[in-house]
């Protein structure tokens, strides 16, 4: 049995600041590359690590264009949710996105947390599980997310949109260490979210891979060396393996991402830094984010599960009047 995984396409209909050129095009190669490769191995499924979409209500246009894209697979889409694909990073959200359309018209099929999606073929069976991005990802045990049971399965693949690492990150940014998680019984974990990826790790038998993100949005340093990158993964006498697989149609960093504006990204990074600093003196607060703010403030004044929820839901529908207006 083979499988493709594929995450962070975030699709959109116009080019970041720092991209030279016609990003869309750009991507619409990178995916019918994707397309065709799992057409012609002939895969059980193909896996989206999340983050689908660029924002979560993008234009029908785009919408149309890249879904057509998928549409060309002859066989299944499975995907998780990201951060980007629902509004105010809240899943619940999914029905009033345009990842939640494709969902109902059978474009991809979202795997929800808890769900087990079996594949059958020569007596082996594989399992494969998914865990969507939510607030409490990597601050919460982080078991509860990255850790599965196999059953009734050979073999278990488990996807997650979230900030799975290697080695310790900066202070103050949520994370989940592999370490943390090596007792789950997924034999393959694949991540999403962070774009840059890390290295493949094998701990206790089990693998833990993030080929970074299938498009580079920023003009960091690694961006520019990295190359877009495809998981095959096969699935032989009951025992898994895997090899990364490097688009071709992906440009060279130095050609599409454009660094002339790196010292002054570096300044106002660094006074962004100022301000995130300030924020946590006066308020004692660890993030700048709006939603880790309003964390961090139901934590500190005991502010019950509940009356939480409904301020994010709140921030939620703002966000998706705000889109509806720019629209």
């Amino acid at each position: 049995m083979r499988f493709l995984f594929l995450t962070d396409t975030h699709i959109r209909g116009t080019a970041p600041a720092n991209r030279l050129d016609p990003f869309p095009e750009t991507l619409k190669l990178k995916l019918k590359e994707a397309v065709a490769v799992a057409n012609e191995l002939q895969v059980e499924a193909v896996l989206h690590g999340g983050d689908v979409f660029d924002v979560p209500a993008p234009s029908p246009s785009v919408v149309g264009e890249f879904l057509s894209i998928f549409n060309a697979l002859q066989a299944p889409l499975y995907g998780i949710v990201g951060n980007h694909d629902v509004f105010a990073h809240n899943p619940q959200t999914l029905d009033r996105t345009m990842l939640g359309l494709a969902n109902k018209l059978g474009v991809i099929r979202i795997i929800h947390p808890g769900e087990r999606i079996y594949f059958e073929k020569k007596g082996q069976r594989v399992q494969v599980t998914g865990q969507h991005f939510h607030l409490d990802l990597d601050r919460r045990d982080p078991t509860l997310d990255y850790c599965v049971t196999k059953e009734q399965a050979d073999v278990a693949i488990h996807l997650v949109h979230g900030m799975l690492l290697d080695r310790p990150f900066i202070e103050g940014v949520a994370h989940t260490l592999i370490d943390q998680i090596v007792q789950t019984e997924a034999d393959l974990t694949l991540c999403g979210h962070n774009h840059l990826g890390f290295p493949d790790t094998i701990k206790d038998g089990k693998m833990f891979v993030n080929p970074g993100a299938l498009v580079r949005l920023s003009n960091h340093p690694r961006e520019i060396s990295r190359t877009p990158q495809l998981v095959l993964i096969e699935v032989n006498d009951q025992k898994l393996s895997y090899r990364k697989m490097p688009l071709r149609s992906a440009p060279h960093g130095k050609d599409v991402l454009d660094r002339s504006q790196g010292e002054e990204a570096i300044y106002r990074e660094q006074k962004m830094r100022q301000v995130v600093d300030q924020i946590r003196q006066a308020g004692q607060f660890q993030y700048a984010n709006v939603h880790e703010l309003i964390e961090q403030l139901a934590s500190r004044e005991g502010i019950e599960p509940a009356v939480r929820q409904i301020v994010l839901e709140q921030i939620a529908q703002a966000q998706e009047r705000l889109e509806e207006e720019n629209d």
